[in-house]
């Protein structure tokens, strides 16, 4: 099948669609020039990203950790959403029932308009406490070096779930139930590889659902999806919602 026949195919499945589900990955923030974890450029002075982004890091240098944290919500702080961004905006405002579920922690989504949305990883512009029940979200950028709640005192730490921790049970769950109830699946900018995430398209299919992929290259769920759309979301996604 050529693009273009991909590219109304899938319109024409969104467009019979009654509940659309998204998920999406580091590629569509990569488009904005948002450097992804495993990407070339995935490296912070000498230090592996993956290897600062754990709870024992955290504890063995906090202080490292929140420079590290701080160097990135200044990166983002600059960037914008790209088409892609604004193309699920749209989506949203033409399906009545519409869930965006995102592993992606740096807010594009929302900045771009996007209302109905999951972070099953969190948010870099969110700060918790390491003590108590504190949860906010704090802008500012740097934050102070090494930045303590308000209500207690102790430590706060980025609002992320980084590697070796459990996701949010409240909103792995609703992503689930979502990807069980919806008609049609968007997958977008998405390895496949990243667990539990990586699931919940195969569990829209098990359920069901059509599930159209969009990816700069193919994955390993590539197979057993209906429809792969392969190249840059900021110019996919845009064709196929003016076409819904």
């Amino acid at each position: 099948m050529k693009q273009e026949e991909k590219i109304l195919t899938a319109s024409d499945w969104i467009r019979e669609a009654e509940k659309v589900a998204v998920l999406t990955g580091a590629g569509v923030s990569a488009e904005s020039g948002v450097p992804t974890f495993r990407g070339a450029d995935g490296l912070w002075k000498k230090y592996k990203a993956t290897d600062l982004a754990t709870p024992e890091a955290f504890n063995r240098n906090p202080e490292l950790v929140w420079d590290f944290y701080n160097w990135r919500r200044e990166l983002i702080s600059k960037v914008k959403p790209n088409p892609a961004h604004f193309a699920l905006v749209d989506l949203e405002r033409k399906k009545s029932d519409f869930i965006l579920i995102t592993q992606n922690v740096d807010g594009l989504h929302q900045e771009a308009g996007s209302e109905n949305v999951l972070e099953i990883h969190g948010s870099i512009w969110r700060v918790k406490c390491t003590r108590c029940e504190f949860q906010a979200e704090d802008r500012r950028v740097p934050l102070p070096k090494l930045p303590t709640c308000p209500q207690c005192g102790a430590l706060l730490r980025p609002a992320v779930v980084w590697f070796g921790e459990a996701l949010d049970f409240h909103i792995l769950e609703r992503a689930f139930q979502a990807s069980k109830e919806c008609d049609l699946m968007l997958v977008v900018g998405t390895s496949a590889v990243v667990h539990p995430a990586a699931s919940l398209s195969l569990e829209a299919k098990s359920s069901g659902a059509r599930v159209i992929e969009i990816n700069l290259e193919e994955t390993p769920q590539t197979s057993l999806l209906d429809l792969t759309i392969l190249g840059k979301a900021g110019e996919i996604l845009p064709e196929i919602v003016k076409l819904v």
